[in-house]
């Protein structure tokens, strides 16, 4: 590991200013961050630690039923909040499917949107990565390319981004909130992570020193809760990253489908919004003839990146899966922990 400055600042403003230096990265729980710099994958100058600024650990109500999750929840916090689980139930869902329960407790939601992807060549510093060193080549094409991406891999990099939760914010329009020099700023989460084309090192659109420092879910999520689920593929149940995930949300009336949300995890170097799908089931009857076509609409324009075509009909049928068990209803949740002191005044998010 590198030598590096460590600045613990009392403010966003303070953090923000103290960011715009050449090399600085922010550190929050630093469940990738470390593990990054330990392998030498990444040597910042100096670590802005943002884990104890004030007013980014809340999970608040808006007026307008918006959901507002602060950058600094930690993700067990946030799926065991009754409240939010009964709302969100797929982001809950999601949030549990995630690392294991030693990093949930620790891990934030505004570092999960950030995190680097999890490709073997990325973390081997003697293995050729763009995304590590732009111009090197890229060692997993041709190589041990099993979990890598079937939809929006270029020739440059074909890793997938890790993220969980990220699938189902996504599919649900949630919204980033973004401090910066030049003042707050908000994107569209699915608009956050960057497709690699020929520039695959630059992993968000976020600018240099700019900070998230919540996650907003627009009060329409909400009208998805009885029918939604989120669904991970993955070659061990605990602690793995998705093979192929799905977050399913349908809107039914009277055996129809007034409106869907559907977003793919695992699949691609980004969390992948299947809109086209979407336009698919509205109107649908709800039966599996439906949901296949979804599915093969959501892989219309998948192809193997290497020795992975097996992702394209597992993705298909875990679709179908995941879109039945969203219309047979969602199921009761676990019980959620004791209220955290984070979470909204029980009973407020309805």
């Amino acid at each position: 590991m590198n030598r590096f400055e460590y600045v613990r600042p009392a403010s966003v403003t303070e953090a923000i200013a103290a960011a715009a230096a050449p090399g600085a990265s922010y550190l929050a729980s630093g469940t990738n961050l470390l593990d990054l710099m330990k392998g030498g994958v990444v040597r910042p100058s100096r670590l802005v630690d943002v884990s104890r600024l004030p007013g980014l650990d809340r999970i608040e109500l808006q007026a307008n039923g918006d959901l507002r999750i602060g950058a600094l929840v930690r993700n067990a916090d946030l799926a065991h909040d009754a409240d939010f689980a009964r709302a969100c139930p797929a982001v809950a869902e999601a949030l549990l499917s995630g690392a294991s329960p030693q990093l949930r407790n620790a891990a934030t939601i505004g570092g999960n949107l950030l995190q680097r992807t999890r490709c073997n060549y990325f973390y081997d510093t003697a293995s050729a990565c763009n995304k590590r060193t732009p111009g090197a080549g890229c060692d997993a094409h041709g190589g041990d390319n099993r979990h890598h991406a079937v939809l929006g891999w270029s020739n440059s990099c074909i890793a997938t981004h890790p993220s969980d939760v990220c699938v189902p914010l996504v599919a649900f329009d949630a919204i980033a909130e973004i401090e910066g020099a030049n003042g707050r700023r908000e994107i569209a989460v699915e608009a956050l992570h960057r497709l690699p084309g020929k520039t695959p090192e630059q992993d968000s659109a976020l600018e240099p020193g700019e900070l998230i420092v919540a996650v907003r879910l627009p009060a329409a999520a909400k009208s998805f809760a009885a029918h939604s689920r989120y669904l991970k593929l993955r070659d061990r149940t605990s602690y793995a990253l998705a093979l192929a995930s799905v977050a399913a949300g349908l809107v039914t009336e009277g055996g129809t489908i007034k409106e869907a949300r559907l977003a793919l995890g695992g699949v691609a170097p980004k969390p992948w919004r299947a809109r086209a799908a979407e336009a698919v089931l509205a109107g649908a009857r709800i039966e599996p003839a439906a949901f296949r076509r979804a599915a093969d609409v959501a892989l219309g324009e998948a192809k193997p990146s290497g020795d992975n075509a097996f992702k394209i009909e597992l993705a298909r049928r875990i679709i179908v899966r995941a879109l039945t068990l969203a219309a047979a209803g969602t199921p009761a949740r676990m019980p959620a922990l004791p209220a955290s002191p984070f979470s909204s005044p029980a009973g407020a998010v309805q």
